[in-house]
């Protein structure tokens, strides 16, 4: 049986099964399945196509006898000259003496090593006489641990595949395998361990990363299906002639982007089960108005709402604009950790009672003595701000309520699809008509004055800007201008009528308010921050954006910031002040300046730092495939999931005989819906 210990599988013994353990490889199954991760391919190019510092294989005529010199303790350099294309090229094998009795003037001989386009120069690491053979052959290489090599794992390998072949089952129905032309499973499994050519891996390759995506999305979709199927009896009526007339009240008509996602998530309001559903939108795409039309769709139902924000600042705005919006339409209050005393009472009285139709507040709402009499829509504003406990407590505050995400993080297509796979997701992927779009610059730093002088300028016209630092004291390993040097810079800079603020991350919450609030009002013309300006307030007045140091940010950490100008009908700047070393650097300086558009943006994020960095390494999500690559096999992804929901909508796991091996698969991983939210 292919769950058989390794050590059953012939010449592997108790120090090799020990080996094996330290790669988490225990069953024979395990052995099959652990891929190579990367090929080198032996194909001879023409010279012109070789790159500098790749693994290349050439075949040539050695024109000299090779040259043979020792150095330190049986250390050896071996130098030939070799005739390719009418071009001599330099040949360098270390601690190979014996070569030299073997390699002689005219012989035909193919090598393999590192290329130096500027020297002419291979290091080799495999040699053979004689031509190249027809076809390239190809070199699988694991990951390898203590005294495994490739050759031994590869030994045990083919034995297994020998005396296991039979026992392993086909999981894909045969009409997917027609449709999609992939290879069957024993098949694709020798190749990937044995590749007879690129034509036979790419295939076997491409059933393996559908296969992974499919399992994942089926786990993905089942658990959707239990959590929502988990809550019934849901269904709010909220009143649709009010809500019409709400919308109708707004100072600005709704774009198509928004009217599509409010359609999805009041349809989810209204069905029998708990809505999970995440919105996406870009800084200022609407996502709030989107939230308000929700809010009072609960009311209209008879049941509250609770909005819960990640600072105070925000709730604070998120109060004042909801209460000029819904006027007399709902009670709303404000709660916040600043509220105490006689006032924090009456509005706890007034949340138990039901005379509070909308709650807004921070992490105060999740606290022990808030009763809610009957909550019915849960929306959580930059969700990621929250730990999952938080985010699950509030939701408990109620029975079932509906929830909602919100989140200004553009997130890739393909990691949105995998990290909220249990999730419906929604997209505002529009902007407003009349806002203007901000306009982005790339500057060097010996540029400083003359951005410094076009904030004064646009300060003389009652605007304002901020100034971003990546750090806020000065780091021995990192040449970084520091927030607070800065900060003194530019008072000394500007003349006292310019009023230059300071916020960092050390500073205390109700010091970082204080300093937010005053900006807020223009008592601050030039706010000095690290990014903890990134989420959050609305400040229509501020119309610069200057990020120092902007090499050492991502693309989506750049856009965010970003977003906090170009919040009026002002036209607004983003200056990036960065020398990047790197060509990857200097792609995401010229990224930033061609583009607004932050789902664009996110996508390019995605392909120059991989989705580990993308999330950050803790709360990631994103699981780690063996063959599958999110990035690079987004479409595999799509056919995936789109497969899964089918097959979970249409029941044939249970009632399909073509399904009964990935029914099993699916089975014996349940353990996996034990690890989720």
């Amino acid at each position: 049986m292919l769950n058989d210990s390794v050590d059953s599988i012939k010449g592997v013994g108790g120090k090799f099964t020990e080996d094996l353990a330290a790669l988490h490889i225990y069953t024979v199954e395990d052995l099959l399945f652990y891929f190579p991760y990367r090929y080198d391919v032996f194909e001879i190019k023409p010279l012109r196509e070789l790159i500098h510092d790749d693994k290349v294989t050439i075949e040539g005529k050695v024109i000299h006898q090779p040259s043979l010199t020792f150095y330190g303790k049986r250390k050896s350099r071996l130098v030939f000259t070799l005739e390719v294309e009418n071009v001599a090229i330099k040949a360098v094998m270390f601690n190979r003496p014996f070569a030299k009795k073997q390699i002689a003037p005219n012989d035909i001989v193919t090598l393999t090593g590192k290329w130096d386009a500027h020297r002419l120069q291979i290091t080799v690491s495999n040699y053979k006489k004689g031509p190249a053979e027809n076809h390239a052959s190809i070199q699988p290489l694991y990951s390898l641990k203590g005294d495994v090599t490739n050759i031994k794992l590869k030994k045990a390998i083919k034995r297994a595949l020998n005396d296991y072949a039979d026992q392993v089952e086909e999981i894909l129905p045969e009409s997917y395998l027609k449709s999609y032309k992939l290879p069957n499973r024993l098949d694709a499994l020798m190749t990937m361990h044995f590749p007879a050519n690129r034509t036979e891996l790419k295939h076997a390759r491409r059933r393996f990363t559908y296969e992974e995506f499919l399992l994942f999305q089926l786990k993905m979709q089942l658990l959707r299906k239990m959590k929502r199927e988990a809550t019934h009896g849901n269904a709010q009526q909220y009143d649709q002639k009010k809500l019409e007339e709400f919308i109708d009240h707004f100072p600005f008509s709704l774009t198509a982007a928004q009217q599509r996602t409010l359609t999805q998530i009041l349809l989810d309001m209204k069905s029998p089960y708990r809505m999970n559903r995440l919105l996406q939108g870009d800084v200022g795409s609407g996502k709030t108005a989107v939230a308000a039309i929700c809010l009072y769709g609960t009311v209209t139902a008879g049941r509250q709402g609770a909005l819960m924000v990640p600072t105070e600042i925000l709730a604070e705005q998120h109060y004042e604009s909801l209460t000029e919006l819904f006027g007399e339409r709902a009670k709303i209050v404000l709660l916040t950790g600043s509220v105490k005393g006689k006032k924090r009472k009456e509005i706890l009285e007034a949340i138990e009672a039901a005379t509070a139709d909308i709650v807004i507040g921070t992490h105060a709402l999740i606290q022990d003595d808030v009763f809610f009499a009957d909550l019915g829509l849960v929306i959580v504003d930059e969700q990621h701000r929250f730990g999952v406990e938080q985010r699950r407590t509030l939701r408990d505050k109620g029975l079932h309520p509906d929830v909602l995400f919100m989140t200004a993080t553009p997130i890739p297509r393909t990691l949105a699809i995998t990290a909220f796979g249990d999730m419906d997701v929604s997209v505002i992927d529009e902007m407003p008509s009349g806002r203007k779009e901000i306009e982005t610059y790339w500057a060097k730093e010996n540029t400083l004055d003359r951005v410094l002088q076009f904030i004064e300028q646009r300060i003389a016209y009652g605007e304002q800007a901020y100034v971003i630092c990546p750090l806020i004291e000065e780091s021995d390993k990192l040449d970084i201008q520091n927030a607070v040097d800065l900060y003194e810079q530019l008072q000394a800079f500007y003349p006292p009528s310019i009023r230059v603020g300071l916020m960092h991350g050390r500073l205390h919450s109700d010091e970082k308010e204080d300093v937010m609030k005053r900006f807020a009002a223009n008592e601050i013309q030039v706010l000095v921050s690290t990014t903890v300006v990134e989420v959050g307030v609305n400040v229509p007045n501020a119309t610069i954006m200057v990020i120092y140091d902007a090499e050492r940010f991502g693309l989506s950490q750049l856009h965010q910031l970003r977003g906090r100008v170009g919040r009026s009908d002002k036209q607004s700047y983003c200056i990036l002040i960065a020398e990047p070393k790197g060509e990857v650097g200097k792609e995401r300086m010229r990224i930033m300046t061609e583009t607004n558009n932050g789902f664009a943006l996110s996508e390019q994020d995605l392909k120059l730092r991989g989705p580990g960095d993308f999330f950050g390494k803790k709360q990631s999500g994103v699981p780690e495939f063996k063959v599958a690559d999110m990035i690079h096999d987004y479409r595999a992804l799509e056919t995936a999931r789109s497969d899964a929901q089918e097959i979970i909508e249409a029941n044939v796991l249970n009632n399909d005989p073509e399904f009964a091996n990935l029914k099993t698969i699916l089975v014996k991983e349940e353990t996996l819906f034990d690890k989720l939210d």
